[in-house]
């Protein structure tokens, strides 16, 4: 039996209690219980054959056990180690190595092992490569094309420091969902994301959407976006925010609490009650957004496959 930190914790609890950092105790509604079953084991083998990363894990995400055991991961690309360092994150920064061309090939045959519909590809920063991983991406989404018939797939690409180029090199791959966190309000930009800026991650959300409606008759592809709650916000800073995503063409939103993954990380300023993450669900719908994921425990690529509209 585990105890009920390493359950509160989730994923990364050994290794923060052999360092002595302990996090504060959680309320009990982010007390989540392990999965059971043989699924975590499955999966961990699949992407272990393959020496693929997640972002699962990089990210000591607290669903990590429960989208295992369903036979889901959201895959890493291009590396593990991060060209920014933004200090929410526990994603480690560091030398870089040259992206795996056999990397997007590996990820579609792991995704096709696993039976997976709904495919999620997301990345570190790589502002040192030309095409800031752009390319990647998309073999990434062309390889899982090719092998899985009837796919549906989702990135969650960096910002790719605002180069048209680059996100136009995407767009033209026609992911089903186009997903960029914007992370949270710009006034605490400086503090969690000191190597983005607010309105590139809005200009970039624009551009995508704009491509999107432009060409209604091709593949429909759903523009997304997610933020943390916690961080020292403000009410009017979230509302002001859920409007600038909207009016940006954004129309799937997630919403969750941020969880301090590592002693080094920046701590929590409050822990969101789940009925404060209900209204701004309602708040979210009242905009005009198609689907608002507002909870506790939702992160951007936690049950995808359910946040896309069925039309």
């Amino acid at each position: 039996m585990r105890s009920t930190d390493e359950i509160e914790d989730g994923n990364g609890a050994d290794q923060t209690r052999a360092s002595g950092w302990q996090r504060q105790r959680l309320p009990g509604w982010l007390k989540m219980p392990l999965a059971a079953g043989a699924g975590g084991h499955v999966t961990a083998t699949v992407l272990k054959d393959r020496a693929l990363k997640t972002i699962c894990e990089e990210a000591r995400c607290p669903n990590r056990n429960h989208c295992w055991s369903r036979g889901t991961a959201t895959f890493l690309v291009l590396g593990d180690r991060c060209t920014r360092s933004c200090p929410f994150c526990s994603v480690r920064g560091g030398p870089v190595g040259p992206p795996d061309e056999d990397e997007p090939l590996k990820v579609a045959e792991a995704a096709l092992e696993l039976g997976l519909e709904h495919v999620v590809v997301t990345s570190v920063n790589r502002d040192d490569l030309p095409d800031q991983g752009s390319g990647h991406f998309v073999r990434c989404i062309e390889e899982i094309r090719r092998l899985i018939a009837g796919v549906k797939v989702e990135v969650l690409t960096p910002d790719f420091r605002g180069r048209e180029v680059d996100i136009d090199r995407v767009i033209e791959a026609r992911p089903d969902v186009f997903n960029h966190n914007i992370e949270t309000v710009p006034s605490l930009y400086i503090k969690t994301r000191p190597g983005a800026r607010y309105r590139r991650s809005l200009d970039l959300l624009a551009r995508v959407a704009a491509a999107a409606d432009a060409t209604p008759d091709r593949h429909r592809m759903w523009v997304k976006s997610g933020l943390m709650l916690g961080l020292g916000e403000q009410q009017h800073e979230v509302r002001s925010l859920l409007e600038d995503l909207y009016c940006s063409g954004v129309r799937i939103v997630t919403i969750g609490q941020y969880l301090q993954p590592d002693p080094t990380s920046l701590p929590v300023e409050e822990y969101i009650h789940p009925e404060s993450f209900e209204m701004w669900r309602e708040v979210g719908e009242s905009i005009g957004f198609s689907m608002v994921f507002s909870a506790p425990f939702v992160r951007s690529s936690y049950m995808a496959d359910a946040q896309v509209p069925l039309s």
